[in-house]
């Protein structure tokens, strides 16, 4: 009787055993299917990104998150995390347009994304002179559109003229502009954009790091994707440690606006 007990709890120790196997077997699995699920998004459809610079204001300003559709222009090995050397070139490559806002591999150091727009396709002439934008030797319209004050993530606030500029064809974006004398920034040399390279710029004219200065010409092959819309944003009203101050931080009317 003594053995048949023993057997018996020796048995159902086994099972347990065996269930807490099965259970954390399982658990590793639907973990490893979520990562992968998440790799395949990332790397195929979606990837999130948070503005951190003052660059393209006032189209995005820093806090805003913003998700970009990687599939737009097609895949490079910059398309999957790490970059890693699977291939050379884009696979079912599709060129950007004019004005699109883009996110791309720092050609120099491909692992910092920047974010800019297109501004000066393969061929063409790029130039500032007196802070005018000069495309293939045709100034680009622009039209004044008030003034604009960014007074958040900075000591002090800074003062622009804002214009809607109107590109070649036809897209219409906001710039802003401290002035049209700023150095280095608002009169440069003629810019020929070689093949397979785009000429970008940032839409705060005058606070933009891009092929005017550091960035140079952008490679097709360091194409991200194409930012699609803000799914997030908050400002720098709030503290993380100051919990009742996050929901006025919260820029509720940027959620879902798309990025033009």
């Amino acid at each position: 009787m003594r053995k048949t007990v023993d057997n018996i709890f020796k048995k159902t120790s086994d099972q347990i055993d065996d269930s807490k196997e099965s259970s954390f077997m399982e658990n590793v699995k639907t973990v490893l299917l979520a990562i992968l699920i998440a790799l395949v998004i990332r790397s195929f459809l979606l990837e999130p990104f948070r503005i951190p610079s003052h660059s393209m204001y006032p189209t995005l300003r820093v806090g805003d998150y913003l998700f970009v559709t990687k599939y737009t222009y097609g895949y490079s090995r910059y398309s999957f995390p790490g970059g890693l050397p699977i291939f050379k070139g884009r696979i079912w490559n599709t060129d950007p347009k004019r004005g699109d806002v883009v996110v791309f591999k720092f050609p120099k150091n491909t692992h910092t994304d920047f974010i800019k727009r297109v501004i000066g396709l393969p061929g063409d002439k790029v130039q500032m002179k007196d802070g005018r934008l000069y495309i293939n030797d045709e100034k680009v319209e622009r039209e004044k559109d008030g003034r604009y004050i960014i007074d958040e993530y900075l000591a002090l606030p800074e003062f622009y003229h804002k214009y809607k500029e109107t590109l070649p064809n036809g897209i219409e974006h906001q710039i802003l502009e401290l002035s049209d004398k700023e150095r280095i920034v608002d009169n440069t040399e003629v810019f020929e954009v070689p093949e397979d390279s785009y000429f970008v710029m940032g839409d705060n004219r005058d606070r933009s790091d891009d092929s005017r200065i550091s960035v140079g010409f952008v490679p097709k092959e360091n194409l991200v994707g194409k930012a699609k819309f803000i799914f997030f944003s908050h400002d720098d009203s709030g503290s993380i440690f100051k919990p009742w101050t996050w929901f006025h931080a919260i820029r509720w009317r940027r959620f879902f606006m798309g990025i033009h």
